[in-house]
């Protein structure tokens, strides 16, 4: 498909029920419906994969990715640019389908291809990067280290934000030399996998390079078991992170996971109140609470806590909820009856255990009112758990001492922020939060593509994506040394 084509550029993927290899082939599964949240009526029909597709997946890929780490940098950066473009072209067609498959509002959607388009040029900019180093050595010996790409690298992304987190990690490693087997979560197969697919077939990429293949449990662990597959990148809940490593582990893949977190913003007693209840509802709201960086717990010096909570209620009950795609509300539904049901049952299981329900805690079909809990203190399943909902967390603390250690009591390391306008007393807290990502003076939903992300303990593996990591997530080094003549050794 050229540029200039008017056909909507999703319009195959939406209904041909198929897989993609650079082809758009049947797959050998069953073919399932895929629901919007928002309204219950299907958006389309999309093929699941088995493990036998996905083991012909990845044999296709192997066999297409030594050429294309062989092409110039120049040719491979045009790709990325050209698929930058398509989605620029398709960019409202886009972002509706992305809002209303992920049951978004529409600025969600449309940021989501924003992203999208930054990450395929960023892509494009990885490949006039230098791509080794010239080491120091002795004389008459040149030393330098290159990378290469591992090979083939498996993806596997979720439902919350599909798009971005499928490509964040699909668009480097291709950069990088690498072919790429992608499967995205069954609820979202389009935003997270076919509408890449898409881009990639309007920009003229080799076949067999991009393999998307939704498919259930079984299919990635194919995906993580196979030996053509040298890396996997994982984005997801942190308990089927861990067996996406113990999988992966045991044929020596390199697993990059980027999971779960309970993030905490911190409050002090000096922060304007306004500004602190804009900036907590927003973490502990946007997207409905499903996004691994939300604000999971906020922690509110005692003095205030109070009038803070009532500014943070007085938000909750002037949210609208409903279909967000179609800008009806403020927020959307959650993805499906079983992560409702278990929003609930935190929010239920902690008032029992002593929280105050000070608003929501009800819902209509998939629409969860926006909840504030206040009074929540450990040991409760609203401090402990990443809910995954629209549900905000409020702790009291006295001292800066103690918000430190309320907010480093989980297993979680993903992002935290401290708000005051005392900057210095702000950052000497920050240094002291086990977290990958910190933030002064905001929530703690932030990620701008340019920066290294990651998180620390069940939040990840130490790994980061984006920006100066890319490189070294997508590739491996290789020492390499040239003399004139081989040297005379005493042996």
């Amino acid at each position: 498909m050229s540029v200039t084509e008017t056909t909507p550029l999703l319009h195959r993927a939406l209904t041909c029920e198929c897989l993609f290899n650079g082809d758009w082939i049947p797959g050998s599964g069953t073919v399932l419906p895929v629901i919007e949240p928002a309204t219950g009526e299907p958006l389309m029909r999309c093929a699941m994969a088995t493990p036998d597709d996905m083991a012909q997946a990845c044999e296709q890929a192997a066999k297409a990715q030594p050429a294309w780490a062989a092409l110039g940098p120049r040719e491979r950066a045009e790709i990325f640019r050209k698929a930058a473009a398509v989605a620029q072209q398709a960019f409202a067609e886009l972002a509706l389908y992305v809002a209303r498959e992920t049951g978004g509002a529409l600025f969600k959607g449309e940021h989501e291809v924003r992203e999208a388009i930054v990450l395929l040029h960023q892509a494009a900019g990885l490949l006039s990067q230098p791509h080794g180093l010239v080491l120091p050595s002795a004389a008459g010996r040149l030393s330098y280290a290159k990378r290469l790409p591992h090979g083939v690298v498996g993806v596997i992304s979720p439902f919350n934000f599909p798009l971005i987190l499928s490509l964040r990690s699909v668009a480097p490693a291709l950069a990088a030399g690498n072919a790429v087997v992608l499967k995205p979560d069954p609820q979202t197969p389009v935003s997270g996998g076919f509408l890449i697919a898409r881009l990639f077939e309007a920009a003229g990429l080799p076949k067999g390079l991009l393999q998307v293949l939704p498919g259930d449990a079984p299919v990635g662990e194919a995906l993580c078991r196979d030996p053509h597959v040298r890396m996997i990148a994982f984005t997801g809940s942190t308990d089927a992170g861990r067996k996406v490593a113990a999988v992966a582990g045991q044929s020596l893949k390199k697993v990059a996971l980027e999971l779960g977190g309970k993030n905490p913003l911190i409050i002090l007693e000096d922060a304007d109140l306004d500004q602190a209840a804009n900036n907590a509802a927003w973490g502990a709201w946007l997207h409905q609470g499903q996004i691994c960086m939300a604000t999971g717990l906020i922690l509110v010096h005692e003095s205030i806590a109070e009038a803070f909570t009532r500014k943070l209620v007085a938000k909750a009950r002037a949210l609208t909820v409903g279909n967000a795609a179609r800008g009806e509300a403020a927020l959307g539904p959650l993805i499906n009856a079983r992560q409702l049901q278990r929003v609930h049952d935190i929010v239920n299981d902690s008032v029992q255990a002593g929280a105050r329900l000070e608003t929501g805690g009800d819902y209509d079909r998939l629409f969860y009112q926006p909840t504030v809990l206040s009074g929540v203190r450990p040991g409760m399943r609203a401090f402990k758990h990443e809910i995954f909902g629209p549900v905000a967390v409020v702790v009291s603390f006295a001292s800066d001492e103690e918000a430190i250690e309320l907010a480093n009591r989980t297993e979680y390391g993903l992002a935290a922020a401290v708000i005051s306008p005392s900057v210095g007393r702000a950052m000497a807290i920050g240094e002291q939060l086990d977290c990958g990502l910190l933030h002064i003076n905001d929530q703690t939903v932030a990620d701008e593509c340019s920066n290294p992300f990651g998180g620390r303990g069940a939040s990840g593996n130490g790994g980061s994506v984006g920006g100066p990591a890319d490189w070294d997530e997508y590739s491996q080094w290789q020492w390499v040394t040239v003399k004139n003549v081989p040297p005379a050794y005493p042996f």
